[in-house]
């Protein structure tokens, strides 16, 4: 009886950026798929959505606001893996576009 062996990443990338978050997502994808990965899954988690009320002016007109929001887009990409390809050392060099915050995990 033969056992398969397999090794499991998970990668979260957060970005303020939608457009570039997507585009790095399917970037990690096509490179990924390249190597034959046993799984890949990927997931949108919910966005996060912070609101900031300013006062426009610093002395008068208490009542004058403006209000201000940070959107921060969260995804999750699972892959389970062959361990005979070093995935993780090659996804430590992909280059990816500024304004995405990556972590890798190993599962």
């Amino acid at each position: 009886m033969k056992v398969r062996v397999t090794k499991k990443i998970r990668i979260q990338l957060e970005s303020f950026n939608y457009k570039i978050l997507v585009s790095s997502c399917y970037q990690i994808i096509n490179f990924i798929k390249f190597y034959n990965p046993d799984k890949l899954s990927f997931v949108t988690l919910p966005t996060k959505k912070r609101i900031y009320c300013v006062l426009r002016s610093p002395h008068v007109d208490k009542k004058s606001r403006e209000h201000f929001e940070i959107r921060t887009h969260k995804r999750i990409l699972d892959v389970s893996y062959n361990p005979k390809v070093n995935i993780l050392e090659l996804l430590l060099k992909l280059e990816l576009p500024s304004g995405i915050l990556y972590q890798i995990y190993l599962i």
